[in-house]
């Protein structure tokens, strides 16, 4: 018998506000950080804020703006004025829009109950698809976890980023089911919307580091 380790995934923290909270997540490997730019989220930030937060960051470390269902525009006149690198739409948009405009984009996916892989063939190959609990009111940070079999039948079509309810304590149950590409961690490390917990982030990318799943 021949085994194989499995590489943790790439590690993005969302729901960024503030400058400490952004520096433990680079500090401990996160390779990208989200800002939610969507008014009705209790994460909600500007574009001044996260222009401060990026100033004491090192270089090479992506800025995701989360948007939904925003004017073109409005979108990118924010990821100008914040410095964004990526674009996350996580609401009904259309990723087309955004194609000449240089910019990474992620499209957030819901999985209801009767989600099926073949939901994803519309979207294009250079859109990264994050997949996330289905909630048309609060569109993303509900501490809802996904059905990671149908998200690991997704994964093995593209690759894709795993959202939804992740935690220091199932991360790495729902790594061996999905093998994702990255995963997009929020609610499961805070203490407050917002406010990231440092020993629940440490506690993630611990578990993370420790993940080298063998395979018969």
């Amino acid at each position: 018998m021949t085994s194989t380790s499995l590489s943790p995934p790439r590690v993005k923290v969302c729901g960024i506000t503030r400058a400490e909270d952004a520096a433990l997540a680079v500090e401990l490997g996160a390779i990208a950080l989200g800002f939610i730019f969507w008014p009705h989220s209790p994460r909600a930030v500007s574009a001044a804020q996260v222009g401060e937060i990026a100033r004491g960051l090192p270089p090479f470390v992506s800025l995701v703006g989360v948007f939904v269902n925003q004017p073109v525009d409005e979108v990118l006149a924010t990821a100008r004025a914040a410095g964004l690198t990526g674009i996350q739409l996580h609401g009904d948009e259309d990723a087309a829009a955004y194609a000449a405009e240089g910019l990474r984009l992620v499209k957030a996916v819901p999985v209801p109950e009767a989600f099926t892989a073949d939901a994803l063939t519309a979207i294009p190959s250079d859109v990264t698809v994050l997949l996330d609990a289905h909630d048309p009111v609060r569109r993303g940070g509900t501490g809802r976890t996904i059905d990671w079999t149908r998200a690991a039948e997704a994964a093995r079509l593209r690759p894709i980023i795993l959202s939804g309810g992740l935690t220091p304590e199932n991360i790495r149950t729902a790594v061996r089911t999905v093998r994702p590409y990255a995963v997009d961690v929020s609610s499961g490390v805070e203490s407050a919307p917002g406010v990231k917990d440092e020993s629940r982030l440490r506690s993630l990318f611990a578990a993370l580091r420790s993940e080298s799943v063998e395979h018969a």
